[in-house]
């Protein structure tokens, strides 16, 4: 007759470069197959992602276009083309959010009048972009237009100051509005318009004519 005992596997887990031993359980458990009960998930990389990266915000790229936007000379040596080429939505929308806040002294109901008059605003200049022949999106449109409210956003501490002295009052609303079209023309407006170019950056200033007037209160 022949009889013993078989002993128990002397199982050890590699984790980390240390060898566990395997308690008892554990080890019974895996000799009936039951061992997926053991298996741990490894974490998703993606769910470990920042908020920012999450939401796609890139705070360097938004204040980037932010510096292209407020000073549109070539000769600094911005490639501002990156506003139109690399469009984004939080940034311009961040820019239309503050200046909707102190628009009107405060009076908050104007801000969804005047996020609409961005989205259907920057619609027709696309539209008509489209119509004249040029090469743009939707997007790039909404992004520089939203951008290019930048310089009415800057002229608005100035204006509080001056706003008793008419004729100062109006040659800084001039030329907060002048800038901030100059700043989107010059991105949106291509060579591809040539003669027909006074036909796209005619509406645009009257869009950034009208955004002041939501400031303004006229």
């Amino acid at each position: 007759d022949l009889s013993g005992s078989i002993p128990t596997p002397d199982v050890k887990l590699n984790l980390g470069g240390e060898f566990i031993k395997e308690s008892t359980a554990t080890t019974f458990l895996r000799q009936r197959g039951y061992g997926w009960l053991l298996e741990l998930e490894e974490d998703d990389l993606e769910d470990n992602k920042p908020l920012l990266e999450e939401l796609d915000i890139d705070l360097k790229d938004i204040y980037y276009k932010i510096r292209c936007v407020l000073m549109p000379m070539p000769s600094l040596g911005f490639n501002r083309q990156v506003v139109r080429d690399n469009p984004d939505f939080w940034g311009p929308l961040a820019v239309v959010l503050f200046f909707s806040m102190i628009s009107l002294y405060g009076q908050f109901k104007v801000v969804s009048w005047i996020i609409t008059i961005w989205i259907f605003g920057s619609l027709t200049i696309f539209l008509l972009a489209r119509v004249l022949g040029g090469e743009v999106a939707y997007g790039q449109v909404l992004g520089v237009i939203g951008y290019s409210l930048l310089p009415l956003i800057v002229i608005a501490p100035v204006l509080l100051v001056v706003g008793s002295f008419e004729v100062v009052s109006t040659l800084i609303k001039l030329f907060g509005v002048f800038w901030a079209a100059y700043s989107a023309a010059s991105l949106l407006v291509g060579e591809e318009f040539k003669t027909k170019k006074p036909l796209l950056i005619y509406p645009i200033f009257l869009l950034y004519i009208y955004f002041l007037s939501l400031y303004t209160g006229v």
